[in-house]
């Protein structure tokens, strides 16, 4: 599963991932003017009335004799979609764990067990509240469909450019890094000098015996 999906993100099946990737932005716009249920059902009334007519076609080809009367999708008919038990163990645990994982970090970010994560977390979300002001979370969706599909595009296609830039970005925040650390060396108030520390007793009976 994971790697059919690597497959349609990498474009390695372009007529494939051009299908699905249209078909999908198609969708989610239609989505603004329809309801989920009309959409889908237009999709569907579309892909049967190709698949209608062709079956209509190849039977007529059947009956004057011109076709052995091979059925156009035989070898979509014979595929097995069906997942085993080992298959369907493992999806239905994997989505687990990731209910699991997600509620584990919100109950973890809202009741404030690392300070410095909540408050990202709080930033996050005053950034989302603003974002939903101006945006509905359709866009959102169909916003993050385009990047998901066009991101590994463009580093396939402009790799090297784009290591470039991620090692002049490093280099950059390596140095802003180093000069606030300066900064704050030099600002930093140099420790006290340790007190000297007092003679001990047993040296005194040697002194008076010098002294004598």
């Amino acid at each position: 599963m994971a790697t059919k999906l690597v497959d349609l993100v990498y474009w390695r099946k372009l007529r494939k991932t051009g299908m699905v990737f249209t078909g999908l932005v198609i969708s989610l716009a239609s989505l603004f003017q329809l309801s989920a249920i009309t959409v889908l059902s237009h999709i569907c009334l579309g892909v049967m009335s190709v698949t209608f007519t062709l079956r209509l076609y190849y039977k007529l080809l059947e009956l004057l004799r011109w076709n052995p009367g091979v059925h156009p999708f035989q070898s979509y008919l014979d595929h097995d979609s069906s997942l085993t038990d080992k298959e369907t163990v493992m999806l239905v645990e994997e989505v687990v764990l990731l209910i699991a994982f997600a509620v584990t970090e919100i109950k973890r970010l809202i009741f404030i067990e690392s300070m410095i994560d909540s408050i990202k977390f709080v930033l996050l979300l005053c950034l989302l509240t603003y974002v939903g002001v101006f945006t509905c979370g359709l866009t959102l969706v169909i916003t993050t469909v385009i990047v998901v599909f066009s991101l590994p595009l463009l580093y396939k296609k402009q790799q090297m450019r784009i290591r470039r830039m991620v090692r002049a970005v490093k280099a950059f925040v390596k140095r802003i890094k180093n000069m606030f650390l300066g900064l704050y060396k030099s600002v930093k108030p140099s420790p006290a000098p340790a007190p000297a520390a007092a003679p001990t007793p047993a040296s005194a009976p040697k002194q008076k015996a010098k002294s004598k």
